[in-house]
This record gives structure tokens, C-alpha cells and sequence, in this order.
């Protein structure tokens, strides 16, 4: 078995997917009118609007109502992307700060209420 994604499921598609694109530096691919996917090395975050999800799979997922999973980013530079999504107004929980175990993290809100941490390990 392969994991191959994780499917964020929305009302507000284009402004979660320009957040997203702001977050990683990549295009995503839009595959469907309210369908795209940010391609990371290893793993797929796509991105759905929810009336795509009420047609197509009966109403089975609620646009924003994540409160218990956390998306997690490995860096190599926690602070540039900290700067670059301040200036991009997201809404930063926790400012870069180094964690107990060693790693710089940041923690963010999606635009959905997401919890997002950008974190990098620290050098041996």
C-alpha cells in the first residue's frame, strides 16, 4: 500500500489553494473545475470544493470542519517561510519557536482553520 494523499475538502477552493501554493512554492495542478492538487515529493494534498464532494460522494465530507489532524511541512528554513506567510496575512498560532526534541516549528491556520506546522530538523 501507498499513501498517496490527503484531501482537504472546502468552501472557499481558489483562496485555499493560492494558500496553499503560497505555503510550498509549488503550482498546483487542477485537474476539475474545484479539484487540484499541490504534488509534494512523496505525497499529493488535494484540494476539493465541497459541492464537488456533495455531488459526487454523497455529502460525505464537511467543508473546514478539521479540528483534530495537524498537516506537517519538513523545511529547510522555517523562518523564510515564516516571513513569506506573514506578509501573506495567514494567521501564525505559534512563531517559529524550537520544540523539547529539536525541531524549529511554526504553527499556522489554513484559511479553512487547518492547523499547519512547518517545522525543520536541527543539524547534527
Amino acid at each position: 500500500m501507498k499513501f498517496a494523499s490527503i484531501r482537504l475538502v472546502t468552501n472557499e477552493f481558489e483562496r485555499l489553494a493560492v494558500f496553499y501554493q503560497k505555503l510550498s512554492g509549488l503550482e498546483s495542478v487542477r485537474l476539475a473545475d474545484g479539484f487540484a492538487e499541490v504534488r509534494f515529493d512523496g505525497a499529493v494534498l488535494a484540494i476539493s470544493s465541497e459541492q464537488l464532494i456533495q455531488r459526487f460522494n454523497a455529502g460525505a465530507a464537511t467543508a473546514a470542519a478539521n479540528r483534530s489532524a495537524i498537516l506537517e511541512f519538513q523545511v529547510d528554513d522555517v523562518d523564510t517561510v515564516c516571513e513569506r506567510m506573514r506578509v501573506a496575512g495567514a494567521e501564525i498560532v505559534l512563531p517559529a519557536t524550537v520544540m523539547p526534541w529539536g525541531n524549529r516549528s511554526l504553527l499556522l491556520r489554513d484559511p479553512d482553520g487547518s492547523l499547519v506546522n512547518v517545522f525543520s530538523k536541527p543539524t547534527p
